[in-house]
């Protein structure tokens, strides 16, 4: 018997705003100011983690991780100066409508810091279409600790037989399968198509527009079984 579905949960970067690529070129020269010098390639494939994980996973350990609070206040900076451009990625704003129109409780589960999911909300405008949101502000293990997912589990008022996760990289996907929840992976963050199937996404479409010209069906058909 499957699961009824209660809830959709969404990463926001990458899944619904089109910022991947922007994180990685303001965490690149946040790095070379602070005298790290980091491939983007490596960076790019960090995106999607909690900021506290990506600088351990890419700056050597033995670094003074006292500095790494100024690392952190450089890439906010850097970044913010694209706050006004955000745009939503094709499909994504429409996405979110169908879901809350179906019924579903529409949950945004966010690595970003509160302030900058404010303004990713603001650029998705579609407030009357989201339940609840959480953010890295909310936990204390962020991507790929399944604290995101379980806060908005919570915040949902769903279990996880009763709700799909939809992100873009394979923090997102590790993060639903130590919650116990599917991950629907989109190509939208830069991340292939083989990575996310090979990390265990439960479907993977090129974007919400693509998920959406098969919603709710391609939803629905990845719930588990009771």
């Amino acid at each position: 018997m499957t699961a009824k579905l209660k809830a959709a949960l969404f990463d926001v970067d990458g899944t619904l705003v089109d910022t991947n690529y922007l994180h990685t070129v303001t965490w690149w020269e946040a790095f070379t100011q602070a005298g790290y010098d980091v491939p983007m390639a490596s960076i790019h494939r960090s995106i999607g983690m909690g900021s506290d994980r990506m600088l351990d996973a890419l700056l050597p350990g033995d670094r003074d991780k006292d500095a790494d609070s100024d690392i952190k206040t450089s890439h906010s900076a850097l970044y913010s100066v694209y706050w006004p451009r955000l745009r939503p990625l094709p499909g994504a704003a429409d996405l979110l409508r169908a879901c809350h129109s179906a019924g579903y409780r529409v949950v945004l589960a966010s690595s970003a810091d509160p302030d900058e999911l404010k303004v990713l909300c603001e650029a998705l405008d579609v407030g009357d279409a989201i339940d609840a949101a959480t953010s890295a502000g909310d936990v204390e293990s962020s991507k790929p600790a399944p604290d995101l997912v379980q806060v908005a589990l919570d915040q949902a008022d769903a279990g996880p037989s009763e709700s799909v996760f939809i992100g873009d990289a394979v923090w997102d996907v590790r993060s639903c399968q130590e919650a116990g929840v599917p991950c629907i992976g989109l190509l939208t963050g830069g991340t292939s198509r083989a990575e996310l199937a090979d990390a265990g996404a439960a479907a993977v479409y090129d974007g919400p527009a693509d998920l959406l010209e098969q919603f709710p069906g391609r939803l629905t058909a990845v719930s588990p079984e009771r």
